[in-house]
């Protein structure tokens, strides 16, 4: 099974009830194991083994059309949202302006009496023929949709209009038919209702265009074209012909098009993209650089390793437009909610209609006919299917520009509500880098024969020792017959003498005898010439520059820090009462922590687990929430919810501040949807009029509904 999701662009959405029917028609498909659609985005991810023929044509028998997604650029993005906005004006004009037209004869009759059946009958199919060009496309819908047995939006907007045109009609053709007191035209309402949600939906497109796009820009970091060298040339080609193992150069000041090795050069690379703080590093040849990292001042020729999709950048793109597109519990809710929500307002309508048939003042039939109307074009399904889909969207995108990756929005209300943390101490509170902090009884001699030792190691002690004695410009001794003996140390002979560097248990085993073992907290390295130790190296891992400020903001939120370690007891409580951290456990394995976390789950606590290596997969797995560090391994990052792509708890703080925000603007946009409908439904159907003498017309319906959309895409892009 491919574990990878697929992603579809879908077209012919056009309200929450057809995300359930494109969800169902996809789960369907053999081999496919989940799917989830975004009406915001007009997007899915399917899970499975299934091919994109088969996924496409699910989709066509449910009514819609589906495509491979591809990702565009922000221009073509830009260009066909400006294209799509004047068109729907243009359409929305049309109708906007002939049912002003008709309106205006309603005020001042410069029009001939409605029984001069020839000129009305004109005007009817002229009104025919505008309300086809205006909103064409809600009739094709709605008729697919028959088709197939459904009712969306489209139905609602396709049945008021196609009701108040035929009734205008039947005034014009058959008016014997009809009370005197009924015989009204309502060809403007028509109009003004394809006008109103035309220009609606132009608007909610528009908006939910703009907030795409102003997170997707923040991604767009590559470069248009890049200057190829071949065989001592250069050349300016598009950045879509770069293929991998091609030389490029990239000049200061300039963004990195590809994932690469720099061949030549030394420069500062700003990773902003990446970790979402402007901090620069150093690259020399044979470092890798990525794609949208900024080249700072120096220039560089790197060999591609990875282009387009491949990239790192590709990847963040792909898996913030996966995690878009997951759905949380309450957004299934409201999918079923959906589902049955224009069905249950066309018999709400057809009610509202017979009610004031029978029940209703004279003239009974024009009453029944303007609140039915009106029911079918207030009621909004789309302000209830973008109510969670909107501020997931843009929600995760701002994350991700705060560089985290939310893998799930399922994880949004837990991490919102969180009141334990569990901390692994290596690589998450500490940087997972040892550093030399003392020396005791070493001189420039013994110094020389440490870096010669710890040169031809790959120890990160080793690597600590080296930098430590490189910075001080020791110079290295001469050695021969280096062993490596893994796990506790180097030897070598030096002249006649043989030199030894490690663990205590390592000189044991050289029968060398250290005279007084003082016990440290610190990791010792010692160093041994002959059958003497000349002295020793103290190193520490350093805890990160922000981890103890963090801490004590999360103590602040009411969150308790647990840290779990694989590192002695010691070495714990060390940090630990450093940190205030008051549960510190030491000599944890990757079972024990998954235990804690499974028994602090028991209790009713809402667990985050954060960590940066394999031990720590499981319980990143396991708890409620796991955060990994962006600097991990791939396991943990795998294993985990949200990836800390800066390195930093800090991290944790922002998702948590932003998981509360994006939970509060779904809760918003819900009591938005939902109020409207409950109350402004009940007002359309009349229920206040023998209280207020108050109905509302069809047009006005149509304005409202519209309203309604645009400001929940509104309010989601205030995240």
């Amino acid at each position: 099974m491919n574990s990878t999701p697929q992603l579809l662009s879908i077209s012919g959405m056009s309200c929450a009830g057809c995300v359930s029917r494109v969800e169902g028609a996809l789960r369907e498909v053999p081999g496919v194991t989940s799917a989830t659609v975004n009406f915001a985005s007009e997007t899915a991810s399917v899970v499975g083994s299934p091919s994109l023929a088969q996924l496409k044509s699910a989709v066509a028998l449910a009514g819609y059309a589906a495509e491979r997604y591809e990702w565009q650029s922000l221009d073509e993005q830009a260009a066909r949202a400006r294209l799509a906005l004047l068109f729907a004006l243009g359409r929305s004009s049309i109708a906007l302006l002939a049912g002003g037209f008709l309106m205006l004869d309603m005020r001042l009759g410069f029009l001939p009496a409605l029984d001069n059946q020839v000129f009305w009958s004109g005007i009817g199919g002229l009104v025919l023929l505008i309300m086809f060009a205006a909103g064409g496309h809600f009739f094709s819908s709605a008729f697919s949709s028959l088709q197939h047995k459904t009712a969306t939006m489209d139905t609602l907007v396709s049945l008021g209009t196609g009701t108040a045109w035929f009734y205008s009609m039947l005034v014009i053709l058959v008016p014997a038919a009809l009370p005197e007191a009924s015989r009204h035209q309502f060809f403007e309402a028509a109009l003004f209702i394809l006008g109103f949600v035309n220009l609606g939906k132009a608007f909610e497109t528009n908006a939910r265009v703009r907030a795409s796009l102003a997170i997707q820009k923040l991604f767009d970091l590559t470069p248009a074209h890049v200057v190829r060298l071949v065989d001592d040339t250069s050349e300016v080609v598009p950045l879509a012909l770069i293929e991998r193992g091609e030389m490029l150069r990239i000049r200061p000041g300039e963004s990195v098009p590809v994932d690469g090795v720099v061949e030549s050069g030394f420069s500062s690379i700003d990773q902003a993209m990446l970790s979402g703080e402007s901090k620069a590093q150093a690259v020399q040849p044979g470092d890798r650089v990525l794609a949208g990292t900024l080249n700072l001042d120096g220039s560089l020729t790197i060999r591609s390793e990875a282009v387009g999709g491949e990239t790192v950048l590709g990847g963040i793109i792909n898996l913030v437009a996966e995690a878009q597109n997951s759905k949380p519990p309450i957004a299934e809710l409201i999918d079923r909610i959906s589902a049955i929500f224009v069905p249950a307002v066309v018999m709400l309508s057809v009610i509202t209609f017979f009610v004031w048939l029978f029940l209703g003042p004279a003239p009974q039939l024009s009453f029944a006919l303007v609140t039915a109307m009106s029911v079918l074009i207030i009621a909004c399904p789309c302000a209830l299917g973008l109510a969670v889909p909107m501020s997931i969207m843009v929600g995760l995108g701002r994350a991700a520009v705060k560089g985290l990756l939310v893998r799930n929005s399922k994880v949004l209300e837990p991490t919102a509500k969180l009141d334990l943390l569990v901390v692994d101490k290596t690589g998450t509170l500490t940087c997972g880098k040892p550093v030399v902090t003392s020396i005791h009884d070493l001189d420039a001699e013994a110094l020389s024969i440490a870096l010669a030792l710890e040169v031809r190691s790959e120890h990160p002690l080793a690597d600590a020792i080296r930098v430590f004695c490189e910075e001080r410009s020791v110079v290295e001794a001469k050695l021969e017959e280096f062993a490596n003996h893994p796990g506790r140390g180097v030897s070598a002979r030096h002249g006649n003498m043989r030199v030894v560097l490690g663990s205590a248990a390592l000189l044991q085993d050289f029968g060398i005898e250290l005279k007084v073992h003082e016990r440290h907290e610190s990791t010792v390295s010692y160093l041994a010439l002959g059958d003497e130790v000349l002295g020793y190296f103290l190193l520490e891992d350093q805890l990160r520059h922000d981890t103890a400020n963090v801490l004590q903001e999360l103590y602040g939120q009411g969150i308790e820090v647990v840290m779990l370690s694989g590192d002695r007891q010691e070495v714990v409580d060390q940090i630990g009462q450093s940190l205030n951290i008051e549960t510190r456990i030491g000599n944890c394995l990757p079972q024990d922590k998954v235990s804690y976390v499974i028994d602090q789950q028991a209790q009713g606590r809402i667990v985050g687990m954060v960590g940066d290596g394999i031990n720590d997969s499981a319980a990143l797995a396991r708890a409620d929430v796991g955060f990994a560090m962006g600097l991990g391994s791939d396991i943990a990052k795998e294993s985990s919810d949200v990836v800390l792509m800066e390195g930093s708890l800090n991290g944790i703080v922002k998702g948590i501040a932003l998981s509360k925000q994006i939970t509060r603007n779904i809760r918003q946009n819900l009591f938005a949807a939902f109020g409207y409908n409950l109350v402004l439904v009940p007002v359309a159907a009349g229920v206040v009029y023998p209280i207020t003498g108050l109905l509302v017309d069809p047009a006005l319906a149509g304005m409202a509904m519209a309203l309604s959309s645009v400001s929940v895409v509104l309010n989601a892009s205030r995240l």
